[in-house]
This record gives structure tokens, sequence and C-alpha cells, in this order.
């Protein structure tokens, strides 16, 4: 059975700057003059897809032994700023092979479940899918009710997923399921991966949503799913509810960055409008209430770019793998809010029609208060860490 460490990046800076430097070229010279059809047709082109791939983007966070970068958290939240900057749906295409799926396997799977599944994830041959939330269950892992049961040494799934990212296109699922109440040992939550051509797994239509067209949702549902023991996430069952605490956590420092990103381009789309948008003859960027909101909007994005490097150096040093992810969250995603509020409001009426780039992230950005736990479950997290710091330290 492995055991969780925390993954050393295996890129030195110049190969980092390498690859960072492609992305960008890639995003900005590819992706962005290509966002409307995304948009349109609510899917990445294949083209773009196949890119992703050869830049390596389906793994550039699982280590190399298994086909990926092997960059480490401190240098993902910088190639998730550049992902950031356009549409959101790009990065979501393979930020579940990264993130929460694939992390799951790169610190909690046995060596086994490991050499059958990264190497795919990574190579983008297989689409990895996180299956926790369900209709009673959502920034809150312990009210799940999809059951577990064991039969023999095999294991039987019953239950509904819901809001599941890449659901329509996924190869495997990995499904979150309880095996037993919760009680004083813990929350009786297990992980177990669940191929999407197995018996009994069903996936609705894809969702329609707000905002973040091309980016692929739908409900799972798991009729008397069958899996071997082999499919038990770590071969334990007790690993489960430390899998999803552990991983929601370091996809929170992500989403943080994305959304840096994310309020950069906005900043950037409303300094270049206010430069060259005129109220009579005079650019709205001379007049004093816009260079404001433009100076607000910057300092928040430089504000929260400090943040999110912060909580990376504090998960690798594993000083903080509990509040910082939260805070980082949470400052950054309400910060983003705020900043395409104000972008709108920059680009007046314009700022309201489809088509300019600000409406649409208007929109894309209102899902990062929500996933990867609510803003209102990230202050309890922080509120309540600190008053358990304190009574420690209190006695």
């Amino acid at each position: 059975m492995s055991t969780a460490v925390s993954p050393q990046s295996e890129v030195d800076a110049d190969e980092f700057a390498a690859i960072l430097a492609a992305t960008d070229e890639f995003v900005r010279t590819r992706v962005i003059p290509r966002e409307q059809e995304i948009a349109d047709a609510g899917a990445i082109p294949d083209d773009l897809r196949t890119a992703c791939k050869e830049l390596g983007l389906f793994g550039f966070a699982i280590p190399q032994r298994w086909g990926g970068l092997g960059i480490d958290l401190t240098q993902e939240v910088r190639l998730a700023h550049v992902l950031g900057y356009t549409s959101l749906a790009l990065r979501s295409m393979f930020g579940t092979n990264n993130g929460i799926a694939g992390q799951v396997l790169v610190q909690f799977g046995t060596d086994e479940q490991k050499e059958t599944w990264l190497e795919r994830i990574a190579s983008g041959d297989v689409v990895a899918s996180f299956a926790l939330t369900e209709p009673g269950a959502g920034s809150d892992p312990a009210g799940l009710r999809t059951k577990a049961v064991a039969d023999g040494d095999d294991w039987v799934l019953s239950g509904e997923k819901r809001y599941i990212t890449n659901a329509p296109v996924a190869d495997l699922f990995v499904v979150f399921a309880r095996y037993r109440p919760a009680g004083d040992d813990g929350p009786g939550i297990a992980v177990f991966l669940v191929p999407a051509d197995a018996d009994g797994v069903t996936v609705g239509p894809s969702d329609s949503k707000m905002g973040q067209d091309g980016s692929l949702t739908a409900t799972v549902y798991l009729d008397q799913v069958r899996v071997p023991a082999a499919a038990l996430v770590g071969g334990d069952p007790a690993v489960g509810y430390r899998a999803a605490m552990t991983i929601l956590a370091r996809g929170r420092i992500h989403i943080a960055a994305i959304a840096v990103g994310q309020a950069q381009r906005a900043l950037d789309e409303s300094v270049d409008w206010a430069a060259v948008t005129t109220q009579g003859d005079t650019p709205i960027g001379r007049f004093q209430l816009v260079q404001a909101m433009l100076a607000d909007m910057a300092t928040e994005v430089m504000a929260g770019r400090a943040i999110v490097a912060e909580a990376a150096r504090q998960w690798v040093d594993e000083t903080d793998r509990r509040l910082a992810p939260s805070m980082a969250k949470l400052f950054c995603t309400e910060m983003l809010g705020r900043v395409a509020d104000t972008a709108v409001q920059v680009h007046g009426g314009a700022g309201y029609m489809r088509g300019v780039a600000v409406e649409r992230i208007f929109r894309d950005a209102r899902l990062l208060r929500l996933y990867e736990g609510t803003s209102e479950i990230q202050r309890l997290i922080i509120g309540g860490g600190l008053v358990k710091q304190a009574t420690r330290r209190l006695g």
C-alpha cells in the first residue's frame, strides 16, 4: 500500500521556463483567437486537444516516471495563470487528469493502480473524472450517500453523482462512496476506480450551464456497478476520506491560480478598452473614475498572484496544507468576481454584449466560487482552523 507524499519538481528552472513560454504562445496565438468558436460549439476543437496532448498538458502535474512533465505545485500555479488567461473550458479539458482525479492516484494509489492508469492519463489517452459531488453532498464529502457494499472479493456501487466534469467523455471515474456509516473512527468513505464502460454506469446528457461553454459536465448514475478489489484506491477503504480532503485542498490552490489568470485577462481587456474608447473626443482611460477602477483591479490581481504563490510554497514545504489553500481560493475567486464585474462596468454597454471577452469572463468566473468547496465552506475551514490553533496554543 502506498502513502501520500509531497511530489517535488522534476523540472529545473530553464526547462520550466520553456514549458511556460510554449504554453503562453499556444494560448495567445491559437486558443484566444478561437474563444468564440469554442463558446459557440460548446466544445474544444480536436486540433487544439491534440496540441494540448503534444504540449504535455494532460500530465503536467504527473511525475515523469508515468509520462508526465513532473512539475511541482509552485510551478503549476504559474502555468495555471497562463491557462486561466483564456477560455476556462480549455483548462477544464485536462484539469481533472492533473488535479483531483489524477492526484488521487499519484498520492494514494497502489503501485498496480499507478502502473495501470497514470501513463494513459498523462498522455491524454484516458480522461479521468472525479466523481464526488451528489445531489445531497457538495462541498462537504461527509454527506455522501453513494454506497459501496463488499461482495466476496468485489465491491458493488450504487448512487448518483452530479455536475461531474468531463463525465460525457470520461474513460475512468474516480468514485467516492460510503462503505459503512460514519462514526468516531472516521466517515466511512472509500474511493474506487470505475471504468466508464463498466456495466451499470450511465452518463446523463451534458448540463446546460450559465458559462464555461465547452467544459462538459453531467450526472453519472451507478446501478449495482461491480468492481474488483483492485479498484479500491490505496487497497484500503479507510484511505478514501483522507484522499478527498487532501486532493480538494491541493485543487483549491490550482483554482485560485486559474482565477488570477482570468482576472489578469479581464484587467488587460479593460485597460486596452479604456485606452482606445472615447467619450466625445477623450479616451475614457483619461477619466479619473475609470483610472480608479483600473487601479483597484490591478491591485487585486497582484494581491491574488502573491497569495497563490505563498499558498503553493506552503503546500510544497508541507507547512500548511489546510488553511492556506482555503485562504487562496476564497480570496482569489471572490477577487475574480469583483474584477470581472468592474471589467463589464469599464466596457459600459459593450460589456453586456455576447462576443465581448469580459461578458464571457463575467459568466465563467461565477463557477469558481462554487466548486472545490464554496466560499462559505472556505470561511468555515479558515475560521474553525484558526480557533483550533489558538485553543491548542493556549492549552
